[in-house]
């Protein structure tokens, strides 16, 4: 059992190395305050993650609500004229897409936006994965 976690860690590192996208493909643009209210959770405050790396999400990932509060890590994989830094991020799902039709899968705050891309107006193609935290991590 133990080595087939490390062929699975390895594997996971190679990929990643190699550049093959393991999770979903969207486009991503960039949204501005006022953030508040929220279709999660109206004005509470702490709804927001620390550095304020969250997102608002399109149809397609709203799930009538339960989407609310999933987190997801995103790293640009394109865009016109190179926009994309070398990072990826974690970010937490407090709202849906307040425009019809939504410009992008996933609306990133500005502080989101702006730690993947350089260009803060530009449409980008972004990777995704949801993930949960380990539980022992959530207690600890």
């Amino acid at each position: 059992m133990a080595l087939m976690a490390i062929a699975i860690v390895a594997m996971s590192f190679l990929s990643y190395e190699a550049g093959i996208v393991l999770g979903d493909i969207g486009t991503a643009t960039s949204y501005n305050p006022p953030y508040l209210p929220t279709k999660c959770h109206g004005n509470r405050q702490d709804q927001f993650p620390p550095g304020n790396l969250f997102v608002s999400v399109s149809e397609g990932l709203w799930d009538n609500g339960a989407a609310c509060g999933r987190r997801y890590r995103l790293r640009c994989l394109s865009g016109k004229n190179r926009p994309c830094k070398d990072e990826t991020i974690d970010v937490r799902v407090v709202d849906f897409c307040r425009k019809s039709p939504c410009p992008s899968t996933i609306l990133l705050s500005s502080d989101a936006f702006s730690a993947v891309s350089h260009s803060p107006s530009a449409k980008i193609n972004v990777e995704y994965i949801q993930y949960v935290s380990s539980p022992a991590l959530l207690y600890s």
